[in-house]
């Protein structure tokens, strides 16, 4: 049976039309939306403007004098309805953008540590594609962070057990009897070891403290007081044996903060060791804590600190003209990266300001209703 082209045709025109709408406006697109939305209000705004008219040019006839006023009050009830038209565009284009918002809001309270896909539920058809490169990139840069963080790990391990081989057999050849020359060399080899290792431990925390920028799934609610006491016993006898008395400074009642334990004990370690390498001419150590806001110290009374390099010693590497020889240029770059995953200020005071040496740290204080562990 032969279908006559007046009735094929009509199907044909009805998908030709559907594509164009489609295509002019994709489905669940912010367009389709709105326009989903608008129609209503525009039907009932034209519904009443042709019954008003109706009502005013067949159903009564005025006067001259009645038509002025019906003239003044339509374009009066027109503004009206314009006004009308655009408050519903404004609350419609609002109404919608509220995905868009919530997405906002969802990017910006994300941690860096966090790099999983954005939900692409309820948001328009014009942002999904964009959303959807930004989760490719999200899930290409998690992979390139794990890449790296197993590298780190993979160089450390594979570096620590030659280095600590070379340094047994260094120490084992200066239990010996040997002659001046090579007992020299040996005591090169082994400080030279001891420096590889140290620097070697040094990028390692450096790495973890950039990764960990806001490392709040390993924080336990600390005393500052108790730490300071206990971390700070560790180094009372490299502190003897350069005759420098350590002292610790803090109150009798608990100042409490949330860190990372073995963050802090690092930066502790290294604020420490570098009292101990650059206070040139210090007699005394004093490890300080203050309730008010919760804060610690490390003060010498040595030479101090250049003008010129009071600015630069926190940078990866720097090391002052004065410095002497060892060390690498890591130690207060280690301490202002983890200060900073702490949400810490860091400052450092020296002469004339200050006596000495003082570095600072200002921490925000616990967090009011967090789920931690307090260390005991």
């Amino acid at each position: 049976m032969t279908v006559p082209p007046e009735f094929s045709a009509g199907p044909r025109a009805r998908r030709a039309v559907s594509g164009l709408v489609e295509r002019l406006v994709p489905r669940d697109s912010l367009a389709r939306r709105l326009v989903r939305r608008l129609l209503p209000a525009f039907f009932i705004l034209v519904a009443i403007d042709l019954l008003a008219t109706w009502f005013m040019t067949g159903v009564i006839r005025p006067q001259p004098w009645l038509l002025r006023d019906l003239f003044w009050t339509m374009m009066l009830t027109q503004g009206l309805l314009v006004a009308l038209f655009v408050w519903v565009l404004i609350s419609g284009i609002r109404s919608e953008l509220a995905s868009i918002n919530r997405l906002a809001d969802d990017i910006r309270q994300r941690s860096i540590e966090d790099l999983q896909p954005l939900d692409l539920a309820g948001l328009p058809a014009e942002i999904a594609p964009l959303v959807l490169h930004f989760n490719d990139l999200l899930v290409r840069l998690d992979d390139s962070v794990q890449a790296q963080r197993r590298f780190i790990g993979h160089a450390a391990h594979q570096l620590r057990t030659p280095l600590a081989g070379l340094k047994v057999e260094s120490e084992l050849m200066l239990g010996q009897e040997l002659p001046e020359d090579i007992r020299q060399r040996a005591v090169r080899i082994k400080c030279v070891t001891d420096h590889m290792i140290r620097m070697g431990q040094q990028l390692l925390v450096l790495a973890r403290a950039e990764h960990a920028v806001r490392p709040r799934d390993s924080f336990m609610r600390l005393d500052l007081c108790e730490w300071m006491r206990q971390a700070g016993a560790e180094w009372l006898s490299r502190a003897h044996e350069q005759s420098i008395d350590l002292q610790l400074a803090a109150p009798e009642a608990a100042v409490w903060v949330d860190g990372d334990p073995v963050l802090l004990g690092e930066l502790l370690g290294n604020l420490i060791d570098n009292a101990l390498r650059y206070g040139l001419g210090a007699r005394r150590i004093v490890l300080r804590v203050m309730a008010n806001p919760p804060s610690i110290a490390v003060e010498d009374d040595g030479a101090g600190i250049r003008n010129e390099d009071l600015d630069r010693v926190f940078e990866a590497f720097y090391r002052a003209a004065d410095a002497g020889q060892g060390g690498s240029g890591l130690g207060l770059a280690i301490v202002r990266e983890i200060a900073r995953a702490h949400g810490a200020w860091w400052k450092v005071a020296s002469r004339p300001a200050f006596p000495g040496t003082r570095v600072s740290l200002v921490f925000p204080g616990p967090r009011l209703g967090a789920c931690l562990t307090r260390a005991e």
